[in-house]
């Protein structure tokens, strides 16, 4: 089994020497190199040149979801796979200020660069690496409210969130973008959809506001199954990042980091 590692390219905090946005974008690496989400504009391009990443060599490109802070850099590419759910594509907006914060371009424009599939079901990548796909939201406790809707003026609960179960010596390793569609429901999920019950590490925005009563069952339910680390990042907001720090010790994540499992 190949080691995996995690290179941040873009998280919110700044590294040593990269530089950061609001935004997510981590390359994985084990059997296979997926670029997982693009940031929001085409600064992952420096930050690869400071990490020596050749980002011509990349592949494969999944979406978490269709929010432009994600795929924001989509345009620095040409001609790769790129994997998403089939909703990635929907106009869709804040309801607080009006603002639209989808994709920026239409499937139409990124079909004719990309080879794109979409999928609700999760797709094996490799033998190490899964797309998790639409993301069954069974929990009592997670996103029971949006604040976004769709064109329409209907609810957007972001049925397009998804994520990434990778497969290590160490256990599963769960990436997600946001979370929109609850962390916990997203790490059942992997579980449920590559039959492994350990569950290593759990990364990434978590979309978790407060220390509140959904943050406390969320670290509940982590340790009810045996999560080893879990690593907030991106949307995850500070309160919710202490509450977890409580729990669990982890350094925070900056873009330019590199995390190495074996």
């Amino acid at each position: 089994m190949q080691k995996l590692r995690i290179s941040v390219l873009n998280d919110n905090i700044a590294g040593r020497w990269c530089r950061a946005e609001h935004g997510l974008s981590f390359l994985i690496e084990a059997d296979q190199t997926v670029l997982f989400d693009t940031s929001s504009t085409d600064l992952i391009a420096f930050n690869a040149r400071i990490l020596g990443i050749d980002l011509r060599q990349i592949k494969t490109i999944v979406l978490s979801h269709g929010h432009d802070d994600h795929t924001g850099g989509l345009m620095l590419f040409e001609g790769q796979q790129l994997i998403c759910h089939p909703d990635t594509f929907l106009k869709r907006y804040r309801k607080s200020n009006e603002t639209e914060l989808g994709i920026k371009w239409t499937k139409e424009e990124v079909s004719a660069r990309f080879r794109l599939q979409t999928s609700k079901e999760p797709v094996k990548l490799s033998e190490q690496i899964y797309f998790l796909g639409e993301i069954p939201r069974l929990t009592n406790f997670e996103r029971r409210e949006t604040a976004f809707k769709n064109e329409d003026g209907s609810d957007d609960f972001v049925m397009d969130d998804s994520g990434l179960a990778v497969i290590t010596s160490k256990g599963l390793v769960v990436v997600s973008g946001c979370a929109h569609s609850g962390i916990c429901n997203m790490v059942a999920h992997a579980i449920k959809v590559t039959g492994i019950e350990k569950v290593h590490l759990v990364i990434g925005g978590f979309h978790l506001q407060n220390d509140d009563a959904v943050t406390q069952t969320t670290i509940e339910w982590m340790k009810s199954i045996h999560v080893e680390q879990v690593v907030p990042s991106h949307c995850t907001a500070f309160a919710a990042q202490a509450a977890i720090y409580k729990s669990y010790r982890f350094l925070p994540v900056k873009s330019g980091n590199r995390i190495e499992i074996a």
